[in-house]
């Protein structure tokens, strides 16, 4: 489990790839204190299990399906990525909670400078807009962000300068591939109150869901 406060941006150095999937190596400066093999770590987003630690690099194993259902397919080495040691007891939930299970990948469709930050337009699969709300939280490529506003699949987040200058959002363009978690606890309320409206189908969104259980 992760927060989405982002703690350092790694570099792939290398990735191999086999029939199962690929084995690849990041190289990282200031998260090795108490990191060993077999910890999980957050790389963009995606919780990966570490096999091996040779600073200042280390390896995970990745699966095919994540190799399919992420960005971690197209990246190449050199690719800068956003990186979060889970959580420990004593640690502070600075962000939201984030499992580091991505969702789908989604579209950055516009992209607005507002002095040292900016305001990201993205936009995802028809099945995740289920779980957006205004004001809720969000994983972009592993960061926890705050959804401003939203137009069927696309909605708007504000980044500060200090998430900008900490993460590799700051690189992100039009067109560029993200990868999204919802909040899980979107999931789960959406799924609790949606066993009573089962056969209404994707249509109905955690809102309408809220606002029909006398919660709003």
């Amino acid at each position: 489990m992760f927060t989405g406060i982002i703690e350092e941006i790694g570099s792939i150095k290398k990735i191999f790839t086999k029939p199962a999937g690929a084995v690849i190596t990041i190289e990282a400066e200031g998260i090795f204190d108490d990191l060993k093999v077999g910890d999980s770590l957050s790389v963009d987003g995606v919780c990966l299990t570490i096999t091996k630690i040779e600073r200042p690099e280390l390896q995970a194993d990745v699966s095919r399906e994540t190799l399919n259902k992420t960005t971690l397919g197209s990246w190449r080495p050199g690719y800068q990525v956003n990186l979060e040691r889970a959580l420990t007891p004593t640690s502070r939930m600075g962000g939201h909670i984030v499992q580091g299970h991505v969702d789908a990948t989604g579209t950055v469709k516009k992209k607005l400078q507002d002095g040292a930050g900016c305001t990201l337009y993205l936009e995802v699969p028809v099945g995740l807009t289920r779980y957006l709300v205004e004001k809720g939280s969000i994983a972009i490529n592993g960061v926890s962000l705050t959804i401003a506003e939203i137009w069927g699949s696309i909605f708007s987040i504000a980044v500060i300068p200090h998430t900008l200058e900490r993460t590799n959002l700051r690189w992100l363009k039009p067109g560029d591939a993200v990868n999204v978690e919802a909040d899980i606890i979107a999931k789960y309320i959406y799924r609790y109150l949606g066993e009573e409206e089962k056969g209404k189908g994707d249509e109905r969104n955690l809102m309408d869901l809220l606002e029909k259980g006398g919660y709003l």
